[in-house]
């Protein structure tokens, strides 16, 4: 390459620049990489990168009536310059520069907006300089020199570079400086492919983490059963709102099926080939709801320990369902708010905006215009939330759907128990019709799980609470002495299995909860620790 003598030197000390700039994977790093490369050179007093993005502050944007398209503008991504030291510490590099310009506004925009370089004058370098925020420094500090070079791949303007050197600029552009700004431009294409394939890869591991937990959950319940008119109307309001991408808010007693309904909206939706993220909103910790939903950023928090996206993100694209939605606190409602409103959000440690593209499905057990009303719950939040709301009709309103609901779950228990599926007679779906079922489907299906395993050696039966005694007295803690209801004495093998079925099963309805109301303790009526240590005696576990 023949370039002037007084400008070989130069091209010589850049060109190690070019391989270290290709080796980045990380675009903020690479910007900074650049403006401080190009800082290196002693005549350099300011150097800018602005990259060509979306119009992210709409209202707040003080140059919004100089942007023509209101879609997308020039966003300041690295500075760096001797210039700012004069301010000492009152501002940063970053403060003292205008954030967004326009494209075609002023001599920056107008290189994004041509495509073309543009080298000014040491005449002209006041107006090329209007984005100083201090205009007196080009005076005071000696700036002659403006070298605009605009970052261009295979035709299409990516951002715009910006160098105000203390020398006067020569007529023509120095042809190192053109080849650097395209080799900028590959590295840049490269860093943002690179950024993008670890945020699908991190995306889709979150994915297959939080689909595993729903295919284990999926399993236990099956699809929605019946066809009783409740269930019918119910239906025809999932056919109704699933295509559109309306916020749906799903409201029933507990074990009624609210997370099936908010399943069947998402695979009717145009979004079912997406994920659907579902987080119980009262299992969280309050100090890990910010990081859990928004994700967090390396070294934002003890335990840290590399960048981690959150479910929003997770579910780009998809669905988040928003289980027990009542139980979000208070104080972090508002961050739940914007990014329903806004579709932006920044993880923990991070001062980076995010858009998300999520259509949101909640659901409670609560009446959420009362917790509004006790302060419990953001009245803004809510109306944000009960644009559609279904509710899922209680069993015992529904009992026409019994019988079916009893064969499925008599099927799945016996499949997953590899246990023989036992008759269910007419007298069977009587004796469970007759039944309140103040524990919903969920009960229904423990109560039938809990028959199929004690009915491996006879016949079907439901130890379903009698007429006037508390619902919760189900399940007794067998004895030694236990009598078989035959009148034959037990042997103490059959004692021992006969033990071991009535725990697992107590276990099974509580949803392996051992402490507190209603836990498989105070459901047999013993203490917790006793609890413990019989499941290590027999062997116990939790199903995968």
């Amino acid at each position: 390459m023949n370039l002037p003598p007084d400008y070989q030197p130069e091209f010589e000390s850049i060109k190690d620049r070019l391989l270290e700039v290709a080796q980045i994977h990380s675009v903020g790093t690479l910007l900074k990489r650049v403006v401080n490369a190009l800082m290196e050179r002693p005549h350099v007093a300011l150097a800018q990168i602005w990259l060509v993005d979306k119009c992210d502050k709409h209202d707040s944007c003080p140059m919004r009536s100089e942007c023509a398209s209101q879609q997308t503008c020039l966003h300041l991504a690295a500075s760096a310059g001797r210039v700012h030291t004069e301010f000492g510490k009152k501002k940063s590099a970053a403060e003292d520069i205008i954030q967004r310009i326009p494209i075609g506004f002023q001599t920056i925009g107008e290189i994004a907006a041509s495509g073309r370089q543009v080298i000014v004058k040491d005449t002209d370098v006041v107006q090329a300089a209007a984005w100083l925020a201090h205009l007196d420094l080009i005076h005071r500090r000696g700036i002659h020199g403006f070298n605009g070079q605009p970052i261009v791949f295979h035709g299409q303007v990516l951002g715009v570079w910006a160098v105000y050197t203390y020398i006067p600029t020569p007529e023509q552009s120095p042809s190192w400086l053109r080849i650097f700004a395209d080799h900028v431009a590959v590295a840049l294409v490269n860093a943002r492919a690179f950024e993008e394939n670890e945020r699908l890869k991190a995306q889709l591991e979150l994915e297959n983490t939080y689909l595993r937990e729903e295919v284990r959950e999926a399993k236990s319940f099956g699809d929605i059963v019946g066809e009783s008119g409740k269930l019918r109307h119910l239906m025809r309001q999932v056919d109704m709102v699933a295509p559109t991408d309306a916020t749906v808010l799903i409201l029933g007693e507990s074990g009624v099926g609210k997370e099936l309904v908010a399943r069947e909206i998402h695979r009717r939706s145009q979004r079912a080939d997406r994920p659907l993220i579902r987080v119980n909103c009262a299992s969280i910790p309050k100090d890990l709801y910010e990081s859990e939903f928004f994700g967090h950023a390396r070294g934002a928090f003890t335990g840290a320990l590399k960048d981690r996206a959150g479910r929003f993100e997770a579910a780009d694209g998809g669905t988040l369902f928003l289980d027990e939605v009542a139980e979000i606190p208070l104080d972090l409602q508002s961050k739940f708010l914007r990014v329903l409103q806004e579709k932006q959000y920044e993880r923990v440690g991070e001062e980076k905006t995010r858009s998300v593209n999520v259509r949101i499905i909640a659901a409670t057990n609560r009446s959420l215009k009362k917790e509004v009303d006790e302060g419990r719950f953001r009245q803004d939040l809510y109306y944000r939330l009960n644009v559609f709301p279904i509710e899922v009709a209680p069993l015992r309103q529904r009992k026409d759907d019994i019988p079916l609901l009893a064969a499925r779950f008599l099927k799945h228990a016996a499949q997953r128990l590899k246990l023989r599926v036992p008759r269910l007679t007419r007298a069977h779906v009587t004796e469970l019709q007759s039944y309140d079922w103040p524990g919903n489907i969920r009960e229904l299906q423990n109560v039938i799980e809990r028959a199929v395993i004690l009915a491996q050696s006879g016949s079907l039966h439901f130890d379903l609470p009698v007429a006037g005694h508390p619902a919760d007295v189900l399940i007794p803690v067998l004895s030694e002495k236990l009598e078989a209801e035959d009148g034959q004495i037990l042997t103490e093998a059959e004692i021992r299995q006969r033990e071991r079925n009535n725990i697992l099963a107590a276990l099974t309805r509580t949803d392996w909860k051992i402490h507190g109301p209603g836990g498989t303790a105070e459901l047999l009526g013993i203490k917790p620790t006793t609890l413990i240590s019989r499941i290590k005696k027999l062997g116990l576990k939790r199903p995968a």
